[in-house]
């Protein structure tokens, strides 16, 4: 069993994921490989079994944390893709719970790498069409989601990723419960 910091959301050991790892709604999707790490959770590459070309992201979340985040998480999902839906955000797939593996389980559509990334890639140098184009999709992602009465205070390029496929020109906002108010 992990022990957690007290007062703090992250934990001290990894996740013990086993291999060939099944989640999602009818065991749907395999784990592939740990992509990230986030306040309270483990985010992973994941694939659908019946097709292996549709990749998403997995986030997965212990029971035992003192502070669970994903089921919020998938609410401010819901809410944000009701009706018209909101520009940039990352499409919600499923979420659940893993009742033998106690794990919080949310399922997202998979992002590409962050502005942050390509700034780095790119010399720490964009021209000013770039920034101009960077510019109008991220104010687009913000302006939608100030349309359903949401507030981001956290606002950097490590949390803005590019979309992926038919989505690689597009701004995704990756959404921080910590930072919307």
């Amino acid at each position: 069993m992990s022990r957690f910091k007290k007062n703090n959301y992250t934990h001290t050991t990894p996740f013990d994921i086993p291999d060939n790892y099944l989640v999602g709604d009818g065991d749907k999707y395999k784990l592939i490989k740990k992509i990230g790490t986030g306040a309270s959770s483990e985010v992973y590459l994941g694939i659908n079994i019946a097709k292996p070309e549709e990749q998403v992201a997995v986030k997965l979340e212990r029971f035992a944390i003192r502070y669970p985040l994903l089921w919020r998480e998938s609410r401010l999902y819901q809410t944000l893709q009701e009706g018209t839906g909101t520009v940039g955000i990352p499409k919600l797939i499923w979420y659940g719970q893993d009742l033998d593996k106690d794990y919080n389980i949310l399922i997202l559509e998979l992002l590409g790498p962050t502005l942050d990334h390509f700034f780095n890639i790119c010399s720490q140098r964009f021209s000013l069409k770039t920034v101009l184009m960077l510019a109008i999709d991220v104010l687009r992602c913000v302006e939608s989601l100030h349309s359903k009465s949401y507030i981001h205070r956290d606002i950097k390029p490590d949390n803005f990723a590019m979309g992926l496929g038919s989505k690689s020109d597009q701004v995704s906002k990756h959404l921080s419960l910590h930072a919307l108010h």
